[in-house]
Formats: C-alpha cells, sequence, structure tokens
C-alpha cells in the first residue's frame, strides 16, 4: 500500500464554481483520488475556498457588504455543488480560519527568520478620492500587449498576460474611475532567487511530468526569477505577523498555496490524531499531487515549491498534472469575464454522472478543448446512454425478466473466454492510465469495453436462445453480467453513482468502494434473487428544456456604458460606448429620455447576437433592452451589480447564432409586479400569470419573458433578478 496526497486548486469564493474548475482541477482530482482508494492506497484529498483576496472585496465592495459575507455565501453555495457532484475530499476547507491563519503565519516566520524574505519600497497605486492602497485587481486600465481597455492589474483577461498594476496604461481606480498615483509602501518579498538552481534541478529531474508543464516551468526558471511580493496594503486576510505592519496582509497568492498544507494540519486535528498529517508531508515515500489549470502552473511547480525548500523538512510536489483550459466559444471560463456555465445550475438539470462523464471524456488534459450543449447532447446521447448504459441495462433487464435471478455459469466457448479475458486486459489498461494521471485513455478504453459487451451481447444472441437452450442462454448472460460488474468497478472513479447502483443490480455485498479494484474479478452469486433494474441514464436534449426555450435564442449580457456621445448624423441618436465583457458601439434613440450623463453611469442588458445593424453611417454591434409605455422608457438593469459581460440566460442555454431583428420583435417580454400566492404569480397589468423557477419578491416590478400563461423572471447568476431603472407600468412591452 502506498500513500498518496491529492491537492486540488481552491476556488475564489467570489461566485458559484463553474465548469472550467471542474475540469480544471476538481473533477481530475477526485477522479484520481477514488482510483488510489480503490487499489487499497491510503489518501488524503484536501482543498477548500480561498477567502481572500481582491475579487472578493471587489466583490463586497459593490454590494456594499463585509468581505466574508461574499466569502461564506459562496463557500456555503459552492462546498454543497461540490458535494452534489460527487467530489468526495476528506476535508474541503476555506483560507478564512483560525488554523490556516496560524500556519500561514508559522510559513511567512520561518521564511524570514531563514532570511528568504526582505522587507522593501515599492510604488503601489494609491486612489486619493478613495484614501487607500489599491490592490492589483482595483486597478484597471489599457493592457501594454494587446491594448485592451478593461485589463486589470494583475491580468489581461483578452490576452491573458500577467501583469503589474504600473504596467498598465491610462489606469485607473476600479471603485471610483480616478486617476491613481504611485506612492511608495514597505512590503515584504519572497526571495526566489535564492532557489533558481535547486528549482532547475528539481524541474529536470522530475521527467514524468506532462510535456507542457515541464517545458513551461524550465523556460520560466531560465529566464531567471524575480523576487515578489508577498504582502499587500489591504485589510482582508491573513494578518502579517511583523510589528509595523498591522495594517498589512499577507498576499493572497502566497497563503492560497500554504492551504493544501494548513487543510493536511487541520484534517489531522478533526480526525484526532493532531500529527497525521506528517505522514503525507514528511515521508518521502508519499507522493504529492497537485492538479490545476495551466494559469496555475507557475504557482505549484516553482513558487510553492520554493516556499517549501526555504520552510524544510517538508515534501515537494511529486507531481503536477495541470489542465489545459476547457473555454465556452472560445474565451476561458471566467466568473469575473462573465464566461460561466455553473454547476449548481447544470445538476438542477442533469444527474451528477451525466456532467462528469461529458467533462471527463472531454477533458483538457494536453491541449483546450471547447465547451458546447450540442457536444454535450452528442456525446451524452451517443455515448453514454446509447452505448454505456444500453449495455448495462438490457444485460440487467433481459436476465431479470427471463431469470429473476443471477444465472449460473456453465462451460465456456472461445467466444466468452475471449470476452473475459477483454475484461482483464481492459483492467490493466485503465489501471495503468490512471495511474499516469490519464483520464481520458481510462475513460475510452472502459467505453470500448462497453461497446465491446454490447457486440458480445448481439453475437450471442440470447433471445435466440432462451427457448431453446436455456443453460446456454445462462451462461453467456452470466458472462454479459460479470462485463457489467468490471465496468461498474473501473467507471467508479468516474461514475460513482451510477456504479453504486449497478452494482446493487447485481446483488453485491457492500459497496465498490468498501470492495475495491479487485470486484473486477470477484464472482458472481449464482441462484442469488435480482430486483427490476432500473435505467441509469436517459437521453438529454438541451434544446427543448422548458416552456421557454426560445428565448433563449437570445445572448444577453450585463453592459456597462463607458461613454455617450451625439451621433454624427442623427439629432436624436446616441453614439455609445459600452463594456460586455469587450468594448462595443451602439447606437440608440435615448436623447428624449436621458442626458449623457445620466447614461454614463447606467448597468444595462444588451442584446448581443442581434445581427449588426448600420444606423446612418455607424454601425451598432448590440441592443440594449428597454420597456416603455405612455411615452414613459425604463432601462433595464440587474437588482444587484453584476460584472460587466455577464450573462443572463436565466437557466437556459444562451444562443450563438446571430439573431434577426424579425425574430427578436417575435419574443414576448414584458414588466410584470410580483403577487403572492402558491405558485407565485406575475401581474402584468391587464393579466396575471403563473411564475416559472424565481420566486418574485411581492410588489417588485420585473422584466419577464411571457409565454401563455406563464412568465419567465430575467435572472443572471445566483438568481439576481432583473428590473428597472425607473417606474414603469406592469405589462410594459420590453423592446
Amino acid at each position: 500500500m502506498s500513500r498518496v496526497l491529492v491537492c486540488c486548486a481552491w476556488p475564489y469564493a467570489n461566485g458559484p464554481v463553474h465548469v472550467g474548475h471542474v475540469t480544471g482541477s476538481l473533477l481530475p482530482a477526485d477522479i484520481f483520488a477514488r482510483f488510489n482508494r480503490l487499489v487499497g492506497n491510503e489518501v488524503l484529498m484536501v482543498s477548500g475556498s480561498d477567502m481572500h483576496g481582491a475579487p472578493i472585496t471587489v466583490s463586497a465592495d459593490k454590494e456594499k457588504v463585509p468581505p466574508e459575507t461574499i466569502a461564506d455565501r459562496y463557500h456555503a453555495l459552492n462546498s454543497k455543488a461540490i458535494s452534489d457532484l460527487g467530489i468526495a475530499f476528506d476535508l474541503y476547507t476555506s483560507t478564512h480560519t483560525h488554523n490556516h491563519e496560524q500556519v500561514t503565519q508559522d510559513v511567512f516566520v520561518r521564511l524570514l527568520e531563514k532570511g528568504h524574505l526582505e522587507k522593501k519600497s515599492t510604488p503601489q497605486f494609491y486612489c486619493g478620492r478613495c484614501g487607500r492602497f489599491l490592490p492589483d485587481r482595483y486597478v484597471e486600465g489599457k493592457c501594454p500587449h494587446c491594448g485592451y481597455e478593461r485589463a486589470r492589474g494583475d491580468q489581461c483577461d483578452s490576452c491573458g498576460k500577467d501583469l503589474n498594476a504600473e504596467e498598465l496604461m491610462d489606469a485607473k481606480c476600479q471603485l471610483c474611475g480616478e486617476v491613481p498615483e504611485l506612492k511608495e509602501t514597505e512590503h515584504f518579498f519572497l526571495k526566489l532567487s535564492h532557489f533558481t538552481e535547486q528549482l532547475i534541478r528539481y524541474a529536470e529531474a522530475n521527467g514524468h511530468w506532462r510535456p507542457h508543464v515541464r517545458a513551461f516551468t524550465l523556460n520560466v526558471l531560465k529566464e531567471g526569477l524575480a523576487d515578489r511580493p508577498i504582502t499587500r496594503d489591504i485589510s482582508w486576510g491573513v494578518p502579517v505577523p511583523v510589528k509595523g505592519f498591522e495594517d498589512k496582509r499577507i498576499y493572497v497568492w502566497f497563503e492560497a498555496v500554504i492551504g493544501y498544507l494548513s487543510a493536511s494540519v487541520e484534517w489531522a486535528k478533526l480526525e484526532n490524531r493532531a500529527e497525521d498529517w506528517r505522514r503525507f508531508w514528511t515521508d518521502p515515500e508519499c507522493k504529492s499531487y497537485y492538479f490545476l489549470g495551466k494559469d496555475n502552473i507557475v504557482f505549484h511547480t516553482i513558487i510553492w515549491p520554493a516556499m517549501l525548500l526555504g520552510y524544510g523538512g517538508l515534501n515537494l510536489p511529486y507531481d503536477v498534472p495541470a489542465n489545459q483550459f476547457m473555454t465556452l466559444e472560445g474565451q476561458k471560463f471566467s466568473k469575473s469575464m462573465g464566461v460561466s456555465i455553473d454547476i449548481p445550475d447544470m445538476l438542477v438539470k442533469f444527474r451528477p454522472d451525466i456532467v462528469r462523464y461529458y467533462l471527463a471524456a472531454n477533458m483538457p488534459e494536453m491541449k483546450d478543448s471547447e465547451f458546447s450543449w450540442e457536444d454535450f447532447a452528442a456525446r451524452t446521447n451517443n455515448e453514454l446512454v446509447a452505448t454505456y448504459g444500453n449495455f448495462l441495462h438490457r444485460t440487467l433487464s433481459f436476465t431479470f425478466k427471463n431469470f429473476g435471478e443471477i444465472p449460473a455459469k456453465g462451460a465456456l466457448d472461445e467466444r466468452d473466454k475471449a470476452a473475459l479475458a477483454r475484461v482483464s486486459e481492459s483492467a490493466v489498461e485503465v489501471r495503468e492510465a490512471l495511474s499516469g494521471c490519464e483520464f481520458k485513455r481510462a475513460m475510452k478504453t472502459i467505453m470500448d469495453l462497453a461497446q465491446l459487451g454490447n457486440q458480445y451481447f448481439d453475437a450471442v444472441a440470447p433471445w435466440s436462445l432462451v427457448g431453446t437452450d436455456r443453460t446456454r442462454c445462462g451462461t453467456v448472460l452470466h458472462i454479459s453480467l460479470l462485463i457489467s460488474k468490471a465496468l461498474a468497478v473501473m467507471a467508479w472513479p468516474f461514475l460513482p453513482f451510477s456504479s453504486e447502483s449497478i452494482w446493487k443490480q447485481l446483488r453485491l455485498e457492500g459497496t465498490i468502494e468498501e470492495t475495491g479494484w479487485k470486484g473486477i474479478e470477484m464472482p458472481l452469486k449464482e441462484g442469488e434473487k435480482m430486483d427490476k433494474p432500473a435505467p441509469q441514464f436517459a437521453k438529454v436534449d438541451v434544446k427543448s428544456e422548458g416552456d421557454f426555450q426560445e428565448f433563449a435564442a437570445l445572448d444577453l449580457r450585463i453592459g456597462k456604458v463607458i461613454d455617450v456621445s451625439a451621433h454624427p448624423n442623427a439629432d436624436k441618436l446616441y453614439l455609445m460606448e459600452v463594456d460586455i465583457g469587450r468594448p462595443i458601439t451602439m447606437i440608440s434613440g435615448l436623447k428624449e429620455f436621458y442626458t449623457s450623463e445620466q447614461l454614463k453611469t447606467k448597468t444595462l442588458v444588451v442584446v448581443t447576437n442581434l445581427e449588426p445593424a448600420t444606423i446612418r453611417g455607424v454601425k451598432s454591434q448590440g441592443m440594449l433592452l428597454a420597456a416603455e409605455e405612455d411615452k414613459k422608457l425604463a432601462l433595464l438593469t440587474p437588482e444587484r451589480d453584476l460584472p460587466a459581460g455577464t450573462q443572463i440566460s436565466s437557466g437556459m442555454d444562451p444562443g450563438k447564432r446571430q439573431l434577426s431583428f424579425k425574430e427578436f420583435q417575435k419574443l414576448d417580454m414584458r414588466a410584470g409586479t410580483g403577487l403572492g400566492g402558491d405558485p407565485a404569480m406575475l401581474d402584468l397589468g391587464s393579466r396575471r400569470v403563473r411564475c416559472a423557477e424565481v420566486r418574485p419578491d411581492v410588489g417588485k416590478r420585473y422584466a419577464a419573458f411571457v409565454k401563455g400563461d406563464k412568465a419567465l423572471v430575467l435572472h443572471g447568476p445566483e438568481d439576481v433578478r432583473i428590473v428597472f431603472d425607473t417606474d414603469i407600468p406592469a405589462g410594459a412591452k420590453i423592446r
């Protein structure tokens, strides 16, 4: 038996976990940990919510609540979603615990005492209007590499380059828009230069790393390491344990990686074995694996190992099987950019094993992969349902219908022996692939075995034997059930819920998790009475879910007005620059309702996939939504602030194709007032309709899709609903 530490990158607690988190770190870590438990290894798998850092304070400032409110909200939401998806941590904690603070400060002090930290004066942006130094994410400006106008002080979301805030052109404070100034401030720096030669030897020795991980690491090391600041002028985070630094905090990138260690310490305390964490951190025979996305490689192959070397006595990462990105329409999943498919929403619609299967089969191990709803439906229906699920259910249901029990295994012919030999070969291949973190190869091998099962079942044709040679029929069904059992065990790391269900339907004792890998070769109990089997999977149709699917043709996003000017060729029109995650130009006829200064403060809802229209010589790239009635007009806006580009999907799969204006005009969207009752109702002025999904607050006016006698309140992530910037009568049509 070996000992394995599985570390999973910590999601920021500033929004729901999304598909990018799952494919990048959560699912591969869970598959690997489950496999190692199955083969009898001792496993500790830890992670948690990253509750500090600027993304959380930015969200808190926008909502005007303490950072802890935001962090606690999403920690609770994400902990449940992760558990519901079947991700089985030994401990999923957070960085906002007393234990984490103690461990982080211990690492800080040890590195300081050993001379690996240095105090330096460094320039940092200071906002005079806000009266504060600005963390990197509070600074926005033009990217020096690609020219993107809304780059942040730590990274450009357009070209992906890492940045320092002072590199930005035309920098401004994200909170108030003021132009900040650079002021000197004192901070501690981690002297990465102390560890360059050790880290080069370390990376060169790890030939088992994925090629892109090793190459990237060595390239960074050979370019030379600059010392990095590890404290910040902020009030949210782990306090700096040095006199005179009471108003500063340890920088989140430094303390977050310490979370792997602090979580292990916390787990040991909770297990009443306070020193057991050492078996996973100081035993050189224990191998530690770190699962993360490629944007986090440098922190886990260079910075964290440097910290561990400086601290002394703790194991370096054995492997860092970083995944590439899964993209959505070519864009990296990003909560701040509004490019997201949230896991809580997916789990409302689909069983967890369906989600797990698609994301595992499409996992971006060596190159980026693309998420699309069409592919999700196709792979689910053609592979998981038609191949894997079909073999399992046809075998179980035919056996139950014709025997009602596990039939005896009689004499085997060559075809039977070949099928069982293929089971053994597949088990070896899957074990080898999972040991090497080759999850897609393992999944393919499992699916190939399911296909072989279908071919075997068709070839032996038990339906033709049941009335002529019942003994032979029982034998081929027994072989088919053995293949089913092997599939359930091998697929358990990927599909734990359906695998355990199949195990029970085969009338086997205990669980797969308790039985382990040896369950593949375990015999079936002949004569054991069976219960009526239940199918594990059903076909999905992502295009026909719900009564409001026609509205899914719209791609609605939050837009923040950047600038408003007069149209050069039309007196009654405005020329508007709007940020929808990227800057676009729009033409609007709002002059009689709003001044340009009033519009410059607006957060809008924009239709982004209408066919572009050229209006008086200027191309308009989107259309804002407004309700109008009796010469009154009200703009649609979120009930609380959302980042530019956030998708207002209302729980549906948003449109990708361009939509004509004629198609848009056919959609019925109206202002409605929330009423009480069960089910909840919406007052449209001339009539009342029943609300679907999102329950409206009584007396509040909402934007809603209307279909027959039902209405769906427009909403974005976390059910943030769409309201109006001014009063408008119920029933007003949205255009």
